[in-house]
Order: structure tokens, then sequence, then C-alpha cells
């Protein structure tokens, strides 16, 4: 067991290989993709002594059990939940050294939805368009975790060698999701009435949420114009709003066009906390400009 590497012992619901996304080909069709909680990406890489942009696993509720054929440091971040290593507690949020032939596991959130684990050196599937990220929507970039799975590592720095140790600040999972909305491009087609809507009553994260879309369950809004919207460019933040008027915020993995109107984008800021938000969670919607 000497080469670097990890080896699937329990897959769970959706594990996935993220890093920071690929950047610069949404004209393409491409989108940015990468992990829905970029800020737990970067701590999780800075425990172990990796560059922010190295790839890691995120998990999914009830997260994820792998076999080390390397000793390798390890790190777990993102939304709070236990850890072993051979069956023994280890520590969350901080930089672990597991033995080689040992089992990490990753147990299922105590709060918050997803998980975050960082490896000394980096997974080092192939790049796709300069991403190793895994794209639900499109299909790029390596599949999701199944039992069984080998997953290569890179080399670690020398600073991830040498022990290196930090203690960043983790935000636990929102209680309530306040999303900065601005406006438009298409407001007009919505009623003034459902423009208040949106501005001041509370929505919940409905459980049918992936990392396509943040859906919503509360009020419906209200058109003003009727018929199609011709299809036309998507961004990240974008709120779309489909034919029953629950409003969608459109996250990382979201496609690069849509026909159905978009009545505001959401600052990129404050996606990070979509990332943690159980069904059911408040979500209140403020416009700025």
């Amino acid at each position: 067991m000497s080469d670097r590497a990890v080896a699937v012992v329990r897959a769970g619901a959706l594990t996935t290989v993220q890093d920071l996304g690929r950047t610069g080909h949404a004209h393409l069709g491409v989108p940015r993709s990468g992990a829905l909680d970029p800020a737990a990406v970067r701590l999780v890489n800075r425990l172990v002594g990796n560059p922010g942009t190295a790839a890691v696993l995120e998990t999914t509720v009830n997260g994820c059990a792998v076999r080390t054929r390397c000793a390798v440091t390890v790190a777990v971040g993102g939304a709070p939940c236990p850890v072993r290593v051979d069956g023994r507690p280890a520590a969350w949020g901080t930089a672990v050294r597991v033995a080689a032939g040992s089992v990490l596991e990753i147990g299922t959130a105590v709060r918050g939805v997803r998980a975050y684990v960082a490896f000394g050196g980096g997974i080092d599937v192939g790049p796709v368009l300069g991403s190793r990220c895994t794209d639900l929507l499109s299909g790029l970039g390596p599949a999701p975790l199944a039992d069984e799975m080998v997953l290569p590592l890179g080399r670690p720095r020398d600073t991830a060698a040498k022990g290196y140790v930090d203690a960043p600040p983790w935000p636990g999972p929102p209680d309530e999701l306040v999303l900065r909305v601005r406006l438009g491009p298409r407001e007009d087609w919505f009623t003034d009435a459902a423009l208040r809507t949106l501005a001041t009553r509370a929505y919940r994260v409905s459980p049918a949420s992936n990392r396509i879309g943040l859906r919503l369950e509360g009020p419906a809004l209200e058109r003003a114009l009727p018929g199609e919207l011709a299809s036309e460019g998507m961004v990240l933040g974008a709120v779309q709003v489909p034919p029953d008027g629950r409003p969608v915020v459109f996250l990382a993995d979201h496609p690069t066009t849509g026909g159905y109107p978009v009545v505001g984008v959401v600052r990129e800021a404050d996606l990070g906390a979509v990332a943690q938000a159980v069904p059911g969670t408040p979500v209140r919607f403020t416009p700025v400009r």
C-alpha cells in the first residue's frame, strides 16, 4: 500500500470531486460548477497545506468512507459531522494524520448538508477544461463516487510534509438564509405585487434542491406578461421563476441558458451559505442595487 491513492469503501448519498470550478467557458455552454461552499474548500485545503484550488471531496448529508493507500494528512470541514479513523473518533475542522491502510469515515452531518474532505496533495484526477470538478448537469469531470473506486492523490507541498497546522474560523450552518438580490433583467415580467412579495415574504428551502438549483416553497410570483421568453444566457445566482411561480436560485451546476424569466440575481458572496441550508430553512430576499 505505498501508492498515493484512496479507495472508496462507502460512497454515501452523493459524494463528488470538487475544486473551485472551471471558469471562462460559459460561451461554450460549460458552467463553472465547482464546490457549492468554496470558502470551506479553501479552509480544508489550508489546513493540510494545499493551495486553495486543490481538489477535495464534497459529501452530501451522510458522508462517505475511504481507505488510504498511503500515509496522508486530511482535514474535514463544512458541515459539522463525526469523523472516525479505524473506528476511533478523530478531530473535525483540523489536520489529522492518517496511516496507510486506515479507514477514514465521515459521518452524517449534525448540522448543515455538505462536508468537505481535503487530502495532502489534493485529489489528482485528470483535469477537464482546467478543472477536476464534477459537473452533474453536463457530465464533465469524474463520475460521482462509487464503492471500490480508486482516487489518485498528488504529492503534498513541503508545508504539509512538515505538519503544517492552522486554526481558521468555521461559520456555522445558517438558521435562516438572507440573500441579497439585484432585480433584473426580467423584473418587468412580474407585477408590482410580485416584486413586493419577493422582498417581504419568507420562503423555505425545498427538499428538491440540489447542486443545480435551490428550489423554494412559498408564495408564487405573479407574472405581468403572458407567453414565453426566448432562451437566454443564465449566470450563477440567477433567480429564475418557472410557471408555478416559485423562485429557483441557480447554483454551481446550473445550465448556461434558460427560457423562464429571471427576476433577479443573488450576490455570489451569499451563495456559500446555501450549500449548508437544510430543507425547511427559511429564506428571505433583500433587494439591493
